[in-house]
């Protein structure tokens, strides 16, 4: 995948050759309001993302302390005495992809804010997010089932992106990673994706009784691709997420918030292995509008104390529901 702005900036900072002890650090951005850079703590040469505020605002890093891989501590403005750095260092260097990406939608999620105690705190509260997704890196990578799910959504991001110019409104909508009831939800319209495989290409399963409910969301569209999985043949994960990596790389909010995503959805550049030699070929692309009397079981039918709902839909029952790809683009931009 590309580097991303924040890495090249870490890269040509770790290029210098230096030898004090203290900060060696650059401005993220004249754009970004607060007073952001990105940084190495010498001598350890630790990768840090430097805040610039008052001496006066009190802050105790002892108390965010809590990430194992990352550790929050303040150091003096030699330059200006008023001034101190409030320091995310990271200690392990393994983790750097990782860091990068959170790094850069940590100054997205800050970029136009104006006082001290806002930036402080929108910062603390994106610090409990990252725990959980340093703590995912551990795991074996994502189930073979996780893998086609994933594959199914990045296909249709991909399709989505390829038909829409507004590329942030795209990522924006992709909320499966966030484990939303829909993969794909924007204002009035919802898209949910379904993959399958094996003997059971017309099969899928619905994970909840609100999922195809479009008495909760105005609009409801079903996006079914059949997968053929193969070993070293067809497109591999790893493939896919480059090719729409490329497609965003113009774009850094949204090229950004695709990393972020990737990594809510456990995908990992640590993990890549692991995805390289199986390969989908898709053998049919089916849409859906849900509507009328769609076969589904939605939430005005289920008696009262029933819950955790699931069910099955068997797809060639439902031919009279099926919308070309230009329908659904009409609805959802």
């Amino acid at each position: 995948m590309e580097m991303t702005k924040i890495e090249n900036l870490w890269l040509g900072l770790e290029g210098d050759n230096f030898s004090h002890s203290g900060l060696l650090y650059k401005r993220y951005s004249a754009e970004v309001l607060p007073d952001v850079f990105i940084a190495l703590k010498a001598p350890e040469k630790l990768r840090c993302i430097a805040f610039r505020i008052s001496v006066s605002f009190s802050f105790d890093e002892n108390q965010w302390n809590k990430l194992k891989d990352i550790k929050i501590e303040t150091l003096p403005d030699e330059r200006d005495k008023t001034k101190k750095f409030l320091l995310i260092l990271l200690l392990n260097k393994q983790h750097k992809d990782i860091f990068s990406t959170l790094c850069e939608d940590l100054i997205f999620g800050v970029s136009e804010v104006t006082t001290e105690q806002t930036l402080v705190e929108k910062l603390l509260e994106r610090l409990s997010k990252w725990q959980s997704l340093f703590e995912k890196v551990g795991k074996q990578g994502l189930s073979d089932e996780a893998q086609r799910g994933l594959y199914g959504e990045i296909y249709f991001l991909r399709f989505f992106l390829n038909n829409t110019s507004d590329k942030n409104y795209c990522l924006k909508s992709w909320l499966g990673p966030e484990k939303s009831i829909q993969d794909f939800q924007y204002s009035n319209w919802a898209v949910e994706v379904k993959t399958t495989h094996g003997n059971n290409h017309q099969k899928i399963h619905i994970a909840s009784e609100r999922q195809l409910d479009d008495s909760i969301i105005e609009k409801i569209f079903l996006y079914h691709l059949s997968l053929d999985i193969r070993v070293g043949n067809g497109e591999s994960l790893n493939f896919l997420i480059d090719k729409v990596s490329e497609l965003l790389i113009d774009n850094t909010m949204a090229f950004n918030l695709f990393k972020l995503k990737l990594l809510e959805s456990g995908y990992y550049e640590t993990h890549r292995p692991l995805y390289e030699e199986r390969g989908y070929t898709i053998r049919q692309e089916n849409l859906y509008r849900v509507s009328g009397n769609f076969p589904r079981i939605t939430e005005n039918q289920i008696p009262i104390g029933v819950g955790d709902v699931r069910y099955s839909i068997v797809l060639s029952e439902s031919e009279e529901w099926r919308i070309n790809q230009e329908t659904l683009l009409g609805e959802i931009q």
